[in-house]
């Protein structure tokens, strides 16, 4: 009898050989790709129009603050001429004059590097306070939680715009990047510290903090090595807001007169003082509040794609 032939008995059925291919059905797949949250969320990004039409412009605007004179050649404020007073364009002066004849796009060009390092600057402290504030609150509960979530909710109940108005009122002799970006970022930090707790008493109920707990290693290490890497996503998409918001900021307390001296240049203090000019030559106002709005815009466009690509309920639903 061949090996291929069922074997009838009584009472019993034996199947061939080749009907029960064990080694397929054992066999694993070595060939998928590897995944994980950040691996899954960069594959997510990448996909979407979004996400690289706000990193070219962030590339661009990080680009123009480090490099300017590759932009243009004309000196910001040597070069201003009151004969040039609200002119129109020209050739070397694309987009005309302000009302003390500097140009326009040369101004912007060089207030780049301003506004950016106050956004950088508040986004760094407003996230390490978060952080600290967050990540204690969070995992170590009790006592401390209180006071930490307490101390909080009163910087949160003061809005940062107006502190940073009484700030930077106060200290109106030093008046300098460094202190208008304290002003700012040392009441801005509780929206951080509130996500990041809020997460940290999420994962830390997961079983493999339970387990580094069971087998003894230290509450700090178990924070730093395992709690925080895997909490750490939604402080970025906040982050990333967040640094737009900071340079809305810089320019609104510019606009208002209590920002960085005029001897500064930033979009801020360009919006202020074309504000007077509005009906007479609305380029000057137009121009730097187009600049302030388009850099602000990508770094919100870029949170929430990082926001979308970190959610898996997102991604599922798309």
């Amino acid at each position: 009898m061949s090996n291929n032939t069922p074997t009838r008995g009584p009472g019993h059925f034996v199947a061939p050989l080749e009907e029960t291919p064990l080694v397929a059905v054992d066999a694993i797949k070595l060939d998928e790709r590897k995944s994980n949250l950040w691996i899954d969320a960069w594959r997510d990004m990448r996909r979407r129009p979004m996400f690289w039409i706000s990193a070219v412009i962030i590339l661009l605007v990080i680009f123009v603050a480090f490099f300017p004179t590759l932009f243009t050649q004309v000196p910001p404020n040597d070069d201003c001429q009151l004969a040039n007073s609200n002119g129109a364009p020209t050739g070397e002066h694309i987009l005309g004059f302000t009302k003390q004849g500097c140009d326009i796009f040369s101004r912007i060009v060089h207030g780049t590097a301003t506004s950016l390092s106050v956004g950088i600057i508040v986004t760094i402290l407003t996230t390490v306070l978060g952080i600290l504030f967050g990540a204690f609150a969070g995992f170590y509960g009790g006592w401390l939680d209180s006071v930490l979530s307490r101390a909080g909710d009163i910087f949160f109940s003061i809005p940062y715009i107006l502190a940073a108005v009484v700030i930077m009122s106060v200290f109106s002799a030093y008046r300098n990047v460094f202190v208008i970006s304290l002003a700012i970022g040392i009441f801005a930090w509780p929206a951080t510290a509130r996500v990041l707790r809020a997460e940290i008493l999420r994962v830390k109920q997961s079983d493999y903090v339970m387990a580094a707990q069971a087998v003894g290693v230290s509450n700090f290490r178990i924070l730093l090595r395992h709690v925080l890497p895997n909490s750490i996503a939604p402080v970025i998409v906040v982050t990333t807001i967040s640094l737009g918001a900071a340079i809305v900021a810089e320019a609104t307390l510019s606009f208002l007169g209590v920002g960085l001296p005029n001897s500064t240049m930033s979009w801020g203090n360009d919006i202020s003082a074309a504000q007077v000019d509005l009906r007479t030559a609305p380029q000057t106002l137009i121009y730097p509040s187009l600049a302030l709005s388009i850099t602000v815009l990508a770094f919100i466009m870029m949170g929430e794609v990082i926001r979308d690509a970190l959610d898996p309920k997102a991604r599922a639903q798309r």
